[in-house]
C-alpha cells in the first residue's frame, strides 16, 4: 500500500513539476519541437543529464543497485512505436506524461488525447498475436543490451571498450553541458513565416 501512495506523491509532484516549465502546454511544447523555444529542452536535458550522473555515480559508488533497472529489448516494434510516438507528440503537443499533466489541470484536449492513447493500448492489446507472428518484435542488436557493459548487471553491453557507469557519467555530462550552452531565449520566426495582419 505504502508503494502506492509514494507513486502516487511522486507521479503528482513531477506534474506539477511538468506544470511549472510548461511541458503541459501543447504551444510550449510545439515551439520547443520546431526549436524555436528551447527553454524546456534545457530543462529535459539537464534532468535527463543530472539522472545519469546521479544513477551512475551512485552505482560506482555502491549506493545505487542496478538489479532494480530494467532494459527494454531492441526490436523493429520498438523503432516504428518510438517514430510514431515522435510524430503523435509532434501532431498533438502532449507525449505520455505531459498529456496526462495537463489532463490534471483540466485541458479539455490532454483528456482527449489520454482516451486515444487508452484506445490505442487496447486496440494493440488485441493486435500483439499480428503484430508478434510478424517478426516485429524479434531481438535485434542483441535484444537487451546497453550501450556498454554495467557491473552487476545481467545485460550484455554493445562497447566493451569502457564501463557502462563511466560512459553514463560522460553521457550524462554532455547532456549537462549542451543544456547550459542552447541558447534560451525564443527564437523569432522569420518575417516569411509570420501570419499576415
Amino acid at each position: 500500500m505504502m508503494q502506492i501512495v509514494l507513486a502516487i506523491v511522486i507521479g503528482g509532484a513531477f506534474g506539477a513539476v511538468l506544470d511549472r516549465v510548461g511541458a503541459t502546454n501543447p504551444s510550449v511544447l510545439g515551439r520547443m519541437l520546431a526549436l524555436r523555444a528551447l527553454a524546456l529542452m534545457k530543462a529535459i536535458l539537464l534532468a535527463i543529464g543530472m539522472a545519469s550522473i546521479l544513477i551512475f555515480g551512485g552505482q560506482m559508488l555502491g549506493i545505487v543497485d542496478v538489479a532494480h533497472m530494467s532494459v527494454k529489448a531492441a526490436n523493429a516494434g520498438v523503432l516504428i512505436g518510438g517514430a510514431l510516438l515522435g510524430a503523435g507528440w509532434a501532431l498533438a503537443g502532449y507525449c505520455p506524461g505531459t498529456g496526462l499533466g495537463a489532463a490534471a489541470s483540466g485541458r479539455i484536449d490532454a483528456m482527449v488525447f489520454v482516451l486515444g492513447g487508452l484506445a490505442g493500448a487496447l486496440a494493440y492489446t488485441f493486435a500483439y498475436p499480428m503484430v508478434k507472428s510478424m517478426g516485429l518484435l524479434d531481438d535485434l542488436f542483441g535484444g537487451k543490451v546497453t550501450l556498454a557493459p554495467v557491473p552487476g548487471a545481467t545485460y550484455e553491453g554493445l562497447y566493451q571498450g569502457m564501463s557502462g557507469d563511466m560512459l553514463g557519467l560522460i553521457l550524462g555530462a554532455v547532456f549537462v553541458v549542451v543544456a547550459f550552452v542552447i541558447p534560451s531565449r525564443e527564437r523569432r520566426a522569420p518575417a516569411s513565416e509570420m501570419p499576415a495582419e
